[in-house]
């Protein structure tokens, strides 16, 4: 009998809201703003960043089928937060907070995000 594996998702260093920069990749370079996580998958989606074209297919609302623009999914990895004090990408720690509650920090700032 094969035991089935237990996949538990980690905490990532990025969530939906903030703004990223990707740092490699097709789209390296590119700035925005996380709309999505999808955490089984380690993926992200990046509002105006990795735009995919989906053919749907015509139903009565749209009887000549459609072309929809829309983002495609970037791997966490490739990710990189932007410090919202200074503007630049930084990498990201974590720390307690005045209130005993762990919080996002800047490493390159020190401020807490």
């Amino acid at each position: 009998m094969e035991k089935k594996k237990v996949v538990v998702p980690h905490k990532f260093h990025i969530k939906s809201g903030d703004t990223v920069v990707v740092i490699s990749g097709n789209h390296k370079g590119q700035r925005g703003v996380v709309k999505e996580v999808l955490r089984d998958k380690d993926r992200a989606k990046v509002e105006g960043v990795n735009m995919i074209t989906k053919h749907i297919k015509p139903t009565a609302q749209t009887p000549q089928g459609e072309l929809r623009k829309e983002e495609g999914t970037i791997h966490i990895s490739n990710l990189m937060l932007v410090d919202p004090a200074t503007g630049e990408p930084t990498r990201t720690g974590r720390r307690l907070n005045d209130k005993g509650k762990l919080q996002r920090f800047s490493k390159k700032t020190n401020n807490l995000i």
